[in-house]
C-alpha cells in the first residue's frame, strides 16, 4: 500500500504563511508561551525611574525577538535542505516563547512594543531570505553569529537590571540559555564563522536597533 505523499506548499502558500506569521509576530497578544521562566520571587515596587529603565530593556528585547522571528522564517524561505529548513522553524518555535514572556513583562510595567517593530521585522526577513540564498552553512553561521551577540545583550542587561527585579532578571536567563542553545545548535549543524566585516555590520546594526527601539 503506498503511503501519501506530504504536499508541497505552493509559492501562494509559502507568502501566505509568511505574511500570517508575520502578523501574529506584530499583533500584541497574539503569540503564546508554552514554557514559563521559573521565577519564585514576589513582585517587586520599583521606583518610576528604575520602571521606565527597566521598560526601554524588555522592549530592546522584544524587538530582538521580533527580528529572531522575522530571521529565521526568512531563512527557512529560501534554505536548500530540508533539515537545515526545519531547524530554522523549529528555532523560531523556541523563540515565540521569548516573544511572549518580554511582552507579558511590558505590560507588567505599564509599557508597549516599540512602534518600529514592523519596519525591523521586514529588514530581519530580507536578510534571514539573503542569509539563506547563499547557501546552508552561511545560513547556520549567520544564526549562530546572531544569537552570540544576543546573549552578550542579554548579558549587558542582566548586569543593568535592579537587584531586586527578579521578574525580568529570571526571563533575561531563560533567554540567554535558550540563545546560547540556539548558537551551538548552528555550529555544530555546520554554520561557518562570518568574516569579520560582516560580524562588524551585524554588531553596527543591532547598536542602531538597540539605540531607537530603547526610546521608541
Amino acid at each position: 500500500m503506498n503511503m501519501p505523499r506530504s504536499r508541497q506548499l505552493s509559492p501562494l502558500d509559502k507568502l501566505l504563511s509568511s505574511a500570517d506569521n508575520a502578523l501574529r509576530t506584530l499583533t500584541p497578544g497574539t503569540t503564546k508561551a508554552e514554557r514559563q521562566p521559573r521565577d519564585d520571587a514576589p513582585a517587586a515596587a520599583l521606583k518610576d525611574p528604575d520602571r521606565h529603565h527597566i521598560a526601554g530593556l524588555m522592549r530592546i528585547n522584544h524587538t530582538g525577538e521580533v527580528c529572531a522571528q522575522a530571521l529565521y522564517q526568512g531563512q527557512a524561505s529560501t534554505a536548500s535542505l530540508p533539515h537545515v529548513r526545519h531547524a530554522m522553524e523549529q528555532a523560531a518555535r523556541e523563540e515565540e516563547d521569548h516573544l511572549a514572556w518580554c511582552e507579558d513583562r511590558l505590560r507588567e510595567l505599564n509599557s508597549a512594543p516599540s512602534k518600529l517593530n514592523p519596519l525591523f521585522y521586514a529588514m530581519s526577513f530580507g536578510i534571514g531570505a539573503l542569509a539563506g540564498l547563499a547557501g546552508d552553512r552561511w545560513s547556520l553561521g549567520f544564526v549562530a553569529e546572531t544569537e552570540h551577540q544576543v546573549v552578550r545583550h542579554l548579558e549587558d542587561h542582566l548586569q543593568q537590571l535592579p537587584a531586586d527585579d527578579q521578574r525580568s532578571r529570571a526571563i533575561l536567563e531563560q533567554m540567554r540559555v535558550d540563545e546560547l542553545k540556539h548558537a551551538v545548535t548552528a555550529e555544530g549543524a555546520g554554520g561557518a564563522a562570518l568574516p569579520p566585516p560582516i560580524r562588524n555590520m551585524m554588531s553596527l546594526m543591532s547598536k542602531v536597533m538597540t539605540w531607537s527601539t530603547y526610546r521608541v
